[in-house]
Parts: structure tokens; sequence; C-alpha cells
């Protein structure tokens, strides 16, 4: 019996083996962007001097929007940049969670947050059910705020 559930176990473990490169591929795979999709603000409008707390309103046109996880046809979930270049960023990864990359995999379309005083630049970006930017990628004009 133990030689049987021994068997079975290596068995299982290079069918595993046999399959990473292929997970790995598909983590990394670019999720095709539909035709014609574009993300905007809503509001703030460029050039705005705004006062804390700034509410950011995001739209997006040509797709719909899916939290994160949810892989869904022609979806995807907004994510703001701030004070980060898109040139930046890597385009073809998964995006990270900090200060200058903000995530809404909830599906949200607005944020609420403190900003410290002085002129910021914000940037949206549209990521798949993985967080990894379109290709080719969807991402908005740049606009920039002063917030006093």
């Amino acid at each position: 019996m133990m030689r049987s559930h021994t068997l079975l176990s290596t068995v299982a473990l290079a069918g595993m083996l046999a399959c990473a490169p292929f997970a790995a591929l598909a983590m990394d795979h670019q999720t095709a962007a539909p035709e014609g999709a574009e993300v905007y603000f809503i509001s703030p409008e460029e050039g705005a001097t705004l006062s804390n707390p700034v509410t950011i309103q995001f739209g997006l046109r040509g797709m719909g929007v899916a939290p994160a996880g949810v892989e869904q046809m022609n979806t995807g979930h907004h994510h703001l940049l701030i004070n980060m270049p898109i040139d930046q960023v890597d385009l073809e990864a998964a995006l990270p969670s900090d200060d200058n990359h903000r995530h809404f995999g909830g599906g949200q379309t607005e944020v609420t947050l403190d900003l410290p005083a002085g002129t910021h630049t914000l940037q949206l970006l549209v990521g798949d059910h993985n967080h990894i930017p379109h290709n080719p990628p969807i991402f908005s004009n740049v606009i920039t705020v002063t917030v006093e």
C-alpha cells in the first residue's frame, strides 16, 4: 500500500513540475486590449487647485470594469499613477501596489484620498484580472493638480 501511495505522489509531482512553466507563462501573459478602449478622468480637471480630501473619478469607454481576479473578456480595473511617469512603469508585468501605484481591484471607479500639499501628476492605467496592463496598454492623459 505504501509503495502505491509513493508512486502516485511521484506521478502527481512530475505532472505539477511539467505544468509549472506553463502556469508561469499564463500569469505573465498580457490580455489583448479591446480596440478603441480608453480610460480618462471624469474629475478633477487638468490644472485644478484642490484641497484635501481629494476625490478622483475614473471613466472607462469601450470595455467593462471587473474586479481583480475575475477573468472576463474586454474588462479590466483601474490603477492610479501618482507622480509616476508611465515610461517608468513596466507595462508587461503586474503593477506594484504602493503610494505611487494605487490599485482599485474591487472595481472602484472613484477614490477620495489625502495628497500632500503641492503639485501632483495623475494618470490612469487599466490592468487585467492579474493587475497586468493590457496589450496595447490603456492609459489616460496625464493631468496635473495642485493641492493647497
